[in-house]
């Protein structure tokens, strides 16, 4: 079976990549491309070129999660490039019938000389995905290098750029040295990636391939108890010194408070409001925790809030891959996980993020917000849920300014300087001694975070200029003024409700499913695969029987059978368009 080019028409980000690459036909190639501007499509493109011209006959991907495995094998599918998504370390050569396989980095690190064998039995391409990942652990830099360094060609491929220790650095990545400043005035020298091509957020925001974003931040007052048993209180937006305001942050993200079932509220009624008035009949959200035992009491705080049980995606759940697909392609409101979706994974329905993780690099949250941004039509936008801490302000005010690339705001505001550190762990009591007990924390809404400004909802709303106008007065897409008006107004209305079932018996609400498990037979990745191979042949047929164009004849499909693009539709979805499509002939 030969490789086919993608039916889906290059982005030119993605069209100049690829013309770089054959211009040089390099052995390393690096490629920064922000989250949901098309990574995956670009290397499935050049590996399908370059194994049309037979200058690699095998590709290997190599990802993070096993979830992003099928997701990979699932997108080379539908290129014409049989990808085993399920080839493990206990079996030796590749699988007969395939092109390559898809595995994982821990993998590779469980043993770098048998995928080394792999990678030279013929002349491969691998594909290094969110290569960053390579530098997790030193072991798993050194097995990358082990496994690859004699590979025919490498493709890397990272979200945003990333630094590492001098000491650490990842194989097959060009670094350049990269002054810093900490807190304390005291600098350094570090490194810092330099891809082959790059296609940052202001690019994408202005080619439409993302979505504008909007950071609403909550303020509050956390109160807790400290290790000398002293009770502190101090609001998360003016809390003084960097310890405190740790301290408030983490006492904010307590599930005991009122903070997590404030903000949730205010997500939810978001996400009623894009369902509803905003152009988004599947609009979905996505809270980030910082550990599984918070992400299962957010989940249940959802449920209580919100009268609807979230999808709770958890790493050591052996569901937790279809749990991601069932809420890519479902009707689900929100999801709770901790890393699960925090880069890679495609859910573009979901368009509302909630911040209530203690992570905080940079990298961490241009990945997170990624996944909220990757855009399907031109009047859709992301609204990210923050709490209004310094660190995360300023990371959200430098994608604000690369926004600003593309449509200068009125004025701008110097931001704080990032930190580059997540918070520090939860301490463990020693000899009983509590060394930190969460009181109680309430939530307001402060404000909203676009072009520099921040928008409070208060009194009269500014005036935009013509230009701010032309952009953010597209259907469905609120100014930040009635964004800010619109949160305001309806955070009181959020907190009588969340009072009202505050005082809920927890146990009615423990974790149930509205969504059951569905029936496995028929829905594995391969019988997806050849479904949409069928309706593909199908769509050709009715389109040279009707003297239509493909597209038409797609569109006309998705209007008998609604549903998401083939890519992403159910295996029902895919029968059933089989079955439209046999009564057109």
């Amino acid at each position: 079976m030969s490789p086919q080019t993608t039916s889906r028409p290059l982005r030119a980000w993605q069209q100049t990549a690829l013309s770089q690459y054959e211009e040089s036909s390099p052995k390393d190639f690096l490629v920064t491309a922000t989250p949901g501007a098309g990574k995956t499509t670009f290397a499935l493109t050049l590996a399908a070129r370059l194994l049309s011209r037979r200058e690699v006959a095998r590709v290997v991907v190599v990802c993070p999660t096993d979830h992003l495995r099928l997701q990979w094998a699932e997108a080379a599918d539908a290129m014409g490039i049989v990808l085993d998504p399920n080839l493990t370390n206990a079996v030796g050569p590749v699988r007969a019938g395939t092109q390559g396989y898809v595995t994982t980095y821990a993998q590779v690190a469980g043993k770098p000389m048998l995928h080394a064998a792999r990678s030279t039995a013929v002349k491969s391409l691998v594909i290094l995905d969110e290569v960053h990942h390579a530098g997790d652990g030193l072991s798993w830099g050194e097995a990358v290098e082990e496994a690859y360094s004699m590979a025919a060609r490498r493709l890397c491929l990272t979200g945003t750029p990333f630094r590492t220790k001098p000491d650490e650095r990842i194989p097959f990545v060009r670094y350049e040295e990269d002054s810093f400043e900490g807190d304390d005035g005291s600098g350094g020298i570090g490194l810092i990636s330099r891809a082959d091509y790059t296609y940052g957020y202001k690019e994408a925001l202005a080619d439409s391939v993302v979505r504008p974003v909007v950071f609403a931040a909550y303020t509050g007052t956390s109160r807790w108890r400290n290790s000398a048993g002293e009770v502190v209180a101090a609001s998360l937006s003016e809390a003084g010194t960097k310890s405190v305001e740790m301290q408030a942050w983490r006492t904010a993200l307590d599930p005991k408070g009122q903070w997590v079932p404030h903000v949730i509220a205010a997500m939810d009624d978001r996400i009623t409001h894009l369902r509803e008035e905003g152009g988004m009949p599947d609009a979905a959200g996505l809270i980030l925790a910082s550990d599984q035992d918070d992400a299962r009491a957010y989940a249940k705080i959802v449920r209580r809030v919100t009268g609807k049980a979230a999808e709770l995606i958890l790493s050591d759940d052996p569901k937790a891959s279809k749990k991601i697909e069932r809420f890519a392609t479902g009707s689900a409101r929100i999801a709770v996980c901790v890393r699960m979706i925090s880069e890679g994974v495609d859910v573009p329905r979901a368009a509302v993020l909630a911040w209530m993780t203690s992570y905080r690099t940079p990298l961490f949250f241009a990945q997170a917000v990624g996944r909220v941004v990757r855009s399907r039509a031109s009047h859709e936008s992301a609204t990210v849920f923050l709490p209004a801490v310094r660190p995360l302000l300023s990371l959200a005010a430098s994608m604000e300014e690369q926004r600003n690339h593309v449509m200068p705001p009125p004025k701008t505001v110097q931001g704080d300087e990032l930190d580059l550190e997540p918070l520090p762990p939860k301490e463990k009591d020693p000899d009983g001694m509590k060394q930190w007990e969460a009181l109680e924390a309430d939530a307001r809404f402060a404000h909203v975070l676009h072009g520099g400004t921040a928008h409070t909802g208060e009194g009269r709303p500014a005036l935009v200029a013509p230009e701010e106008e032309d952009f953010l007065g597209i259907p469905g897409l609120l100014t930040p003024e009635q964004t800010a008006s619109l949160l305001a107004k309806r955070d009181e209305e959020l907190r009588v409700r969340i009072a009202s079932r505050q005082h809920s018996d927890d146990e009615e609400f423990m974790l149930v499913e509205d969504h059951p498990d569905e029936d496995d037979t028929g829905r594995s990745w391969r019988d997806a695969a050849e479904l949409r191979r069928e309706v593909n042949r199908l769509v050709n047929r009715v389109a040279a029987r009707t003297s239509q164009p493909q597209a038409v004849v797609h569109t006309q499909l998705r209007q008998s059978v609604p549903g998401p693009p083939s890519a992403s539709a159910s295996v029902d979805v895919l029968r059933a368009r089989r079955e439209r499509l046999r009564t057109m002939l």
